[in-house]
């Protein structure tokens, strides 16, 4: 795919032929007894999965669905976030699917505008299962999206291609250790080692910590033995479409809010 290609996708795109939306599921600060934030989760308008959606993107339509998902992640979250509120919005992107990092990033910019959303409570997360064709290049988008005042994360870490040259390259705000590391970390004295010694170093570096997948209380409780204190997983809430779900035992911004409660 040309970057003449890319720079067409981001001005204009080709039309999208199918419908998406987006479920939320929390982020929790543990050590604060908060909802640190919400991730956006693409998905069909019935619930479909997100895979069933992601089937449907072309190589023609790669860059008009990122800019459409960004768009729709930011529209939502401005009717749903409590108002005057500090939580954050996760969105995922696609490193491959940015020509040009300032051109690109226009669409999310009036986004947040029209939302009334500070830029300091977004974030964007590329994946390190995503081969990068150009880690320069990645480095140059991760470094313009900080310059407008979002913040960046490494989502899936420990499962993919790069490991921890990301972190030297890259230096995002934040991690996301990978749920497939972190499965039945409660029995297991190797990941306890490996996990344990990646939020240290993330610690050294500035760079904070998510553990997602979450499970189960022994998982989490051995998450935190470890240093962790920002969790997101089914043991916690699942996926609510269109609605930010309730937390048990966490304060108003975790409590059920929907584009049908007025």
């Amino acid at each position: 795919m040309t970057g003449r290609m890319g720079c067409r996708g981001c001005k204009d795109g080709a039309a999208l032929d199918f419908t998406f939306t987006m479920a939320f599921q929390p982020i929790l600060d543990l050590a604060q007894g908060r909802v640190w934030g919400y991730e956006a989760l693409v998905r069909g308008p019935g619930g479909e999965s997100a895979a069933s959606i992601l089937d449907r993107v072309t190589p023609e339509t790669v860059y008009q669905f990122d800019q459409a998902a960004r768009v729709k992640a930011i529209d939502l979250a401005g009717r749903l976030f409590p108002a005057d509120d500090a939580t954050k919005l996760s969105i995922n992107f696609m490193p491959n699917a940015v020509y040009e990092p300032a051109a690109c990033i226009r669409s999310s910019l009036e986004a947040a505008r029209r939302a009334g959303f500070a830029h300091d409570r977004i974030m964007f997360e590329f994946t390190e299962n995503e081969k990068f064709r150009d880690t320069a290049h990645v480095s140059r988008i991760v470094a313009e999206y900080r310059k407008q005042g979002f913040l960046t994360a490494l989502d899936d870490f420990g499962a993919g291609f790069a490991g921890l040259s990301l972190l030297a390259n890259f230096q995002p705000d934040m991690i996301k250790l990978d749920m497939d590391l972190l499965r039945d970390i409660d029995t297991d004295r190797r990941r306890q080692a490996i996990t344990g010694g990646l939020i240290r170093i993330a610690r050294d570096l500035g760079i904070l910590v998510i553990a997602e997948g979450v499970e189960t209380q022994s998982e989490m409780e051995t998450l935190q033995d470890l240093g962790a204190t920002l969790f997101q997983g089914y043991h916690f809430a699942r996926p609510h479409l269109e609605t930010l779900p309730a937390v048990a035992g966490f304060p108003s911004s975790g409590l059920d809010r929907s584009l049908q409660v007025a």
